[in-house]
């Protein structure tokens, strides 16, 4: 068995992000953890840490001791002299080592049913494409992910992944969204496209699918990480969609052909997103938005986080609000503010927002002062002008023709009027 096909198998064993069979890959590499697994073998090295990391106390102290075995022969033992220590600590690596079988018997069940050589064919007959660590097209920022990294993932799509996503934005938010979140996340998606950037999310309904049909539109590439195997269509209203990310961009999934989702595979999903991604986006989520999720992958990933606002009202934005306020996402209104977090520093600066400039803006102080002092009624002398605005009456005089000229004033009977009609901003 090769690398390629135990990494299938290994997609059957587990749950995606299992960081138990993610250390033993660690440990002993692909095809040793499948022997290991047919073997019901115990790995010493990997026994020590899951010992660590499921039941020793931190700094080696209590009942388990410093490196004890999870299967009770470990060296570290409770100190002589100590009965109820020595009852504890074996009762505690009692627990220990059942959870520890308990763990590798129900890989060894699902192995027993896995077939990778079958999986493979079946990703041939879709059109759907292998990749594991190691391959041309797979991103290295996943080994950010560490004992979680999966161990493979079927695409689905002509744009290469690892390049789709070396520039690329993640943009989440809630399903149930407003018409507001959908038209901030289609302008999200369409302005990164129209800059060069990506776009990742997860093709749900709501803030998803608005990001990617924006990225669509501008005729970019996009992302779609799967929470189900790449040949099941969920949510199913969304094959156009899927079926255009293909022809346009690329569909992801670390689950098992056939594989349908669960609550608990969207949530681990979250992380694949965040990712694969510099930064990601909040667009709009509640207080118990799954989408914040996301948001705490990114922030233990040390990725950008940003968050849309919206209306104080709206409790579909409560939870980017909290974010803002907590200062743990940066407050974005557009492509150019999230490129700016996203991009090189210095290089990728968002313009400053300014207001309208307005026809009184570009005249010099003096004459500026003459316009402020004129009156709108009724009219008034070039001594009277002068006196309201602070300035000789030469420098009057040799104003009102140009102002005149301009349209902002015009001459009455009794003298000098701002006119009605003035140039807007006048």
């Amino acid at each position: 068995m090769n690398d390629r096909l135990a990494r299938l198998t290994l997609m059957r064993l587990a749950e995606p992000g299992d960081t138990a069979l993610g250390a033993l890959v660690a440990l002993r590499g692909p095809q040793a953890a499948v022997t290991l697994v047919r073997e019901g073998g115990a790995d010493a090295d990997f026994t020590r840490w899951f010992a660590d990391t499921h039941g020793r106390p931190a700094g080696g102290s209590g009942p388990c001791g410093g490196d004890s075995d999870p299967r009770g022969g470990g060296s570290g033992a409770p100190d002589v002299g100590s009965g109820a220590g020595d009852g504890r600590g074996a009762a505690w690596d009692g627990r220990l080592a059942a959870r520890f079988d308990r763990t590798v018997a129900s890989w060894a069940a699902r192995l027993r049913t896995a077939d990778p050589e079958r999986d493979l064919a079946e990703g041939e007959r879709i059109g759907a494409r292998l990749v594991i660590p190691g391959d041309a097209e797979w991103p290295s920022q996943l080994d950010d992910l560490g004992g979680s990294r999966p161990h493979g993932l079927w695409l689905r799509g002509d744009a290469d992944l690892r390049f789709s996503c070396l520039r690329s934005v993640a943009v989440v938010g809630s399903r149930a969204a407003t018409p507001y979140g959908a038209h901030v996340a289609a302008e999200l998606g369409a302005g990164l496209s129209e800059r060069g950037w990506g776009v990742v999310s997860g093709g749900a309904y709501g803030i998803d699918g608005a990001a990617h049909r924006g990225a669509l539109a501008c005729e970019a590439p996009t992302v779609v990480v799967l929470a189900c195997g790449a040949d099941v269509a969920y949510p199913s209203a969304h094959q156009q969609l899927f079926a255009a990310v293909r022809e346009q961009g690329v569909l992801v999934s670390e689950c098992p052909m056939g594989a349908h989702p669960t609550r608990p595979r969207f949530l681990i999903r979250n992380r694949l997103i965040a990712a694969l991604s510099r930064s990601t986006v909040v667009v709009e989520a509640a207080v118990r938005s799954g989408a914040l999720n996301t948001a705490g992958h990114a922030i233990a990933l040390n990725r950008h986080l940003a968050a849309v606002p919206g209306p104080v009202t709206s409790e579909a934005s409560a939870g980017c609000h909290r974010l803002i306020r907590q200062g743990r996402a940066v407050c974005v209104t557009g492509a150019e503010e999230v490129i700016e977090l996203a991009g090189t520093m210095g290089a990728d600066l968002a313009p400053e927002a300014r207001g309208p400039v307005l026809p009184r803006d570009r005249l010099d102080p003096e004459t500026r002062k003459v316009v402020e002092a004129m009156p709108t009624r009724i009219g008034v002398g070039p001594a009277t002008i002068a006196v309201a605005a602070g300035v000789d009456l030469e420098t009057v005089l040799s104003c009102l023709g140009g102002l005149a000229a301009a349209g902002y004033v015009e001459r009455v009977s009794r003298g000098w009027r701002l006119r009605s009609d003035r140039p807007s901003g006048g």
